[in-house]
């Protein structure tokens, strides 16, 4: 267990990466904990959430018990992926709004540095193996060329948007912000939060109270997904490592089509600004692109964000050793 204060800085920074993935579509969060050392404590520390802990409450304390679930850890992570979110939301749509192609070059470094990390984990490939790299390729890539729908925007769809993006979320690969997109439900999310802060900022309680009502549901929904699929996740950990790897690593290389830098839009819709944005989408060679491709800089910003992978991976084997 991590006792030192800078330990878990660096998971609260850990999380603010995590959280900036997250609202992203075709990024995951799940991806930036597993190249960052943290992914199988995360789901361990999940999965140990149970009935059990309240026994352990019972009879030995609220010390033992938050050891238990690893509470300091949870804490911070949770920490820096809350702040994220709140606060990068809208850096991160500007960004993508005004400079999409730097920053899917950035993520696509990203990706393929983590493809590269999470090969090396994996050893003596089987028949099993390899299918589970073809249908995690497979089930990523129909993902990102999957129709995004629109839905009523109920509570009910609000639980269940939750449900299945959280899922999304921890697993590398698959993005759960795209996964809300698909189900109609992303711009709903984003414009809670985006409410939530701004009834924070301006003590407005009746927005406040609409958008906690609206997370509560989606949180509630969220916590449900996570409890559930943490434990098929410890299993597959536990059981069939290099299998349940080699599907990750598929997720991975079927997300890469979402994350290509250029894009050729087929259809656009109105979102709820009255504002024209990019609907349906397919990927093109940068020559054909309609517009200015920067190609050199994406170039070197896919290379930085390749570096940023590997940095990470030698600084958190450093900490390991120390």
């Amino acid at each position: 267990m991590r006792k030192l204060f800078p330990d878990y800085l660096i998971i609260t920074l850990k999380g603010l990466a995590m959280g900036a993935a997250d609202v992203v579509p075709g990024v995951s969060g799940g991806t930036i904990a597993f190249i960052s050392g943290i992914y199988q404590e995360l789901i361990d520390s999940i999965n140990n959430v149970n009935l059990s802990v309240l026994k352990t409450l019972k009879k030995e304390g609220l010390k033992a018990a938050w050891q238990q679930v690893n509470g300091s850890f949870l804490l911070a992570l949770l920490t820096g992926i809350g702040i994220s979110i709140l606060t990068f939301s809208k850096v991160i749509t500007h960004l993508l709004e005004t400079q999409p192609i730097l920053v899917w070059s950035f993520f696509f470094g990203l990706i393929i540095a983590s493809i590269a990390l999470i090969w090396k984990e994996t050893s003596n490939w089987k028949m099993v193996d390899i299918l589970a790299l073809i249908i995690g390729i497979a089930l990523s890539y129909y993902i990102t060329i999957a129709r995004p729908v629109s839905s009523p925007d109920s509570y009910w769809y609000l639980f269940l948007s939750g449900f299945i993006a959280i899922i999304a979320m921890i697993l590398p690969g698959i993005s759960g912000a795209f996964i809300l997109l698909l189900m109609g439900s992303y711009e709903t999310v984003i414009g809670t939060i985006n409410q939530f802060r701004d009834g924070l900022v301006n003590f407005n309680t009746e927005v406040l109270g609409q958008a906690i009502l609206k997370l509560g549901v989606f949180a509630i929904g969220a916590i449900i997904g996570l409890k559930s699929f943490s434990k098929v996740l410890h299993w597959m950990f536990d059981k069939h490592k290099n299998t349940t790897l080699a599907l990750l690593i598929g997720f991975m290389v079927g997300s890469l089509n979402k994350v290509w830098p250029w894009k050729q839009v087929l259809e656009t819709r109105i979102n709820s600004h009255g504002e024209v944005v990019p609907y349906i989408d397919k990927s093109i060679l940068p020559q054909n692109f309609d517009g200015q491709p920067q190609i050199i800089t994406a170039i070197i910003l896919a290379i930085i964000g390749f570096i940023v992978i590997f940095g990470m991976d030698k600084l958190a084997a450093k900490l390991g050793k120390n």
